[in-house]
């Protein structure tokens, strides 16, 4: 996987980027001025990232992800990730059939949905996994492959399904590991 230099990356004006951040030469990035990346932060192969975005420290974007931030955004904290092909929208239309549909139509003659989406500190995404407007999946929770996560969930629970429903408790015994890692990097 090639990454873009950091001149490249400066030239794309992201509303902040940090150090040591890699993002993949095929991934797809609109709106650069409206994303902010945080240091030690990776964007893998054939993502698409566009919108509002803010993206912590140490998160990972894994191939094929879909992250649409629109106007609301979507907000990583730090440690979190998405595996691969997993898709994030702050924004869905109507399908009930009472109003028109898709983004060629005048938003008057539509009825979308738009929310804000936040990926709490040490939340990882299972493959495949879809994050609806609104969501905020809070510090802690592991989202099994899948999982269409329609509601917000409570920390440090395990979650999957359709919809993703809480199955048991996580361990958070990687706070402590967090705290070793980040003295040992910060050396």
């Amino acid at each position: 996987m090639a990454y873009l230099s950091r001149d490249i990356l400066e030239q794309m004006d992201f509303k902040c980027l940090g150090k040591n951040v890699r993002i993949s030469d095929k991934a797809s990035v609109y709106n650069p001025d409206q994303i902010e990346i945080g240091d030690n932060s990776r964007v893998d192969d054939f993502c698409v990232i566009s919108g509002r975005i803010r993206i912590g420290k140490f998160v990972h974007i894994a191939p094929m992800c879909l992250v649409a931030g629109g106007d609301e955004g979507v907000v990583f904290e730090d440690f979190s990730g998405l595996a691969y092909g997993v898709k994030i929208f702050t924004k869905s239309d109507d399908y009930s059939g009472r109003t028109l549909t898709n983004p060629t139509v005048d938003i008057k003659y539509k009825n979308e949905k738009s929310k804000k989406v936040c990926l709490g500190k040490h939340v990882i995404v299972g493959t495949d996994s879809i994050i609806f407007p609104g969501v905020h999946l809070a510090e802690g929770c592991s989202v099994g492959a899948m999982a269409l996560v329609n509601r917000s969930t409570k920390p440090w629970g395990v979650y999957a399904g359709n919809p993703a429903r809480r199955l048991k408790e996580r361990k958070n015994d990687l706070l402590e590991l967090e705290h070793k890692f980040l003295a040992e990097f910060y050396k």
